[in-house]
């Protein structure tokens, strides 16, 4: 799951960018409100983290922007205000929850989990399944029947992006901006390498899935 966070407060946002790298979430770090905006309004990411004061182009005007083009992406605004005015204004303006600093580590993963559900779906959130094969975001690991392995960061962000669209195939360029980010230079073989760590890996444990090539566009998770 990929997030954004836009705060200028640099110490904070590489704070909280270090926190969900930590709890499994894929995530990229704007100091200021221009390049946040942009970044916004690629509409790539699950959930964006928004501080309202921002240089260049404050949150409130972000998140108006957003709406107006239409750009769903759930918004968890921060910010060190705590008038209720200044609440009911971002909620009014589309933001999806509103937390005020300072916060605690607990209340924040927890929004961040809320922000990022699936309306109206009651769903496990530490795990995902497909086929009798679970993806366990609290070890880390794939398993099926009893039989379990552990996934790097990178492995475990691949196949939460696979069987999470199962059937479907993934375009390269998406796997890369999902999990290295829309202007990262990594190139398609940094790809295959880890596509080719996780079909070891499925074969270790016997899971009756594999990955399957579309050659030149991406992969899929399918039954075998």
């Amino acid at each position: 799951m990929k997030l954004l966070v836009v705060e200028d407060e640099m110490q904070l946002a590489d704070a909280l960018s270090e926190i969900l790298k930590r709890n499994m979430y894929s995530v990229d770090t704007c100091y200021d409100g221009i390049e946040g905006c942009d970044n916004a309004m690629t509409g790539l990411y699950d959930g964006i983290i928004l501080d309202i004061n921002l240089p260049g182009m404050n949150g409130l005007e972000i998140l108006r922007k957003m709406r107006q083009e239409k750009i769903s992406t759930p918004v968890l605004l921060l910010t060190a205000r705590s008038e209720i005015d200044d609440k009911i204004n971002g909620l009014d303006c589309g933001a999806d929850d509103y937390l005020t600093k300072p916060f605690v580590t607990g209340e924040l993963l927890a929004r961040v989990r809320a922000l990022t559900r699936r309306k109206g779906e009651i769903i496990d959130e530490s795990r995902l399944d497909f086929n009798g094969l679970t993806l366990n975001k609290n070890t880390c690991s794939l398993s099926w029947e009893g039989n379990e392995v552990k996934l790097s960061l990178k492995e475990y962000q691949i196949m939460e992006l696979l069987i999470g669209n199962p059937n479907q195939i993934l375009p390269k360029e998406r796997i890369i901006e999902k999990i290295w980010g829309y202007e990262s230079d990594v190139e398609y073989n940094n790809i295959e390498v880890y596509i080719s760590f996780l079909r070891k890996k499925l074969a270790a444990i016997s899971a009756p899935s594999q990955i399957k090539t579309a050659r030149g566009i991406g992969y899929s998770l399918v039954k075998e």
